[in-house]
């Protein structure tokens, strides 16, 4: 009996050509859980540093670099976290950033974010949700500080690291709602809540 007759569909044999790419292409879904982890701790390290001062962009004297560990600018010890980064917003926004700004309730959400899409993303649950909500505050971020010429975009009129990083966070999420190589999402996708609540994927 030849391998037609016992087809019982239309599908077409794969071709050699077809059993190379499937082949070769295994080794890449790795590489892509370790870029959603990746981008998932620039995230979480965003909002420890912020929440307890650990010198890298929160407690470091720009002047001389000397970094206090639990400085004042520290969250933890009750500082305000938006309004520093807000204040500075550039572009033909930047005045409503600056007033938001002002507003203490922001601190919360921003941080909450921070955590929750970099937590997300490292453990591989919940990803759809913290893809949107690493959208909304990345696309937050462009514009506030990287509006083409103008702000904290200066290598790129219109390309940057905000930009980079939604692409990659949609990119993972997206193709690894199929096959994750590393992470949590076949047991997180596996109970019940989430399969009858598929917005928690």
């Amino acid at each position: 009996m030849t391998n037609d007759t016992m087809r019982t569909d239309n599908t077409p044999e794969p071709t050699v050509s077809d059993r190379k790419v499937a082949v070769a292409g295994r080794g890449g879904w790795p590489f892509l859980s370790l870029l959603r982890i990746a981008v998932g701790f620039i995230f979480f390290w965003a909002f420890i540093d912020k929440l307890f001062g650990l010198g890298f962009s929160t407690c470091r004297d720009g002047d001389t670099g000397t970094i206090t560990v639990g400085c004042d600018s520290a969250w933890i010890n009750g500082a305000r976290i938006t309004e520093g980064y807000l204040g500075s917003s550039s572009g033909p926004f930047a005045d409503f950033f600056v007033n938001l700004g002002t507003q203490a309730w922001t601190d919360w959400p921003f941080m909450l974010g921070l955590a929750g899409i970099g937590l997300a993303l490292m453990l591989g649950i919940g990803t759809r949700i913290a893809m949107w909500a690493g959208i909304a505050m990345l696309s937050m971020m462009y514009i506030s500080h990287s509006w083409p010429n103008q702000g904290g975009n200066t290598t790129n009129p219109f390309v940057d690291e905000h930009i980079i990083e939604i692409l990659a966070i949609v990119a993972c999420v997206q193709l690894e709602l199929a096959r994750q190589s590393i992470g949590l999402g076949t047991w997180w996708r596996g109970m019940g809540v989430v399969q009858k609540n598929r917005w928690l994927i």
